[in-house]
């Protein structure tokens, strides 16, 4: 089975939870899963479910560095080598019979300069033959829009957020 490229972005909810449905439905298949996400801090409640499920690994970064945005330079230096080095991990562990990877995030994380684009679209161009990749994140690049084999876009019409209701447990985190 040829491998795709999966590309959930928007500016909706969602993207993170389809990832998730993905690697569950991998996993029951009896594929190995590698689940990554950047900019978070491991503790959403979806994580603790995929740790406990054979065949999938979680990786988040051991240092969380915050919002982008709240960063000085040198935080962004340490957090942009921090998160390449969990990139390259999971695109070495990925070639090694890996059936599913989900890069949570990742292109967030390519928008903003914390992880290279380029070596994603260069594992892209060379991954093995069965692996199937999820992206996620708002506003792809047009190279990882051409790369895509799925694309689906989360579209926010009306979100609790807007009127000032915080992220809840088990729903939003």
């Amino acid at each position: 089975m040829r491998g795709l490229i999966h590309l959930y972005c928007g500016d909706g909810k969602g993207k993170t939870t389809a990832s998730v449905g993905l690697a569950v439905r991998a996993a029951g298949a009896g594929r190995r899963v590698l689940f990554v996400q950047f900019f978070k801090d491991g503790s959403s409640s979806e994580l603790d479910v995929l740790r406990g499920i054979k065949n999938i690994e979680v990786r988040v970064c051991p240092t969380h560095y915050g919002f982008v945005w709240n960063m000085d330079e040198a935080t962004f230096a340490r957090a942009r080598e921090g998160y390449t080095r969990l990139l390259r991990g999971a695109l070495d562990a990925a070639k090694d019979g890996c059936g599913l990877l989900v890069l949570d995030e990742a292109v967030s994380a390519c928008n903003c300069g914390a992880i290279p684009e380029r070596e994603i679209l260069d594992f892209i161009a060379c991954r093995p033959e069965g692996l199937e990749l999820v992206l996620t994140g708002r506003n792809p690049s047009e190279a990882l829009t051409e790369a895509a084999d799925y694309i689906t876009e989360m579209q926010k019409v009306r979100h609790p957020y807007d009127k000032g209701i915080q992220a809840r447990l088990g729903v939003e985190y």
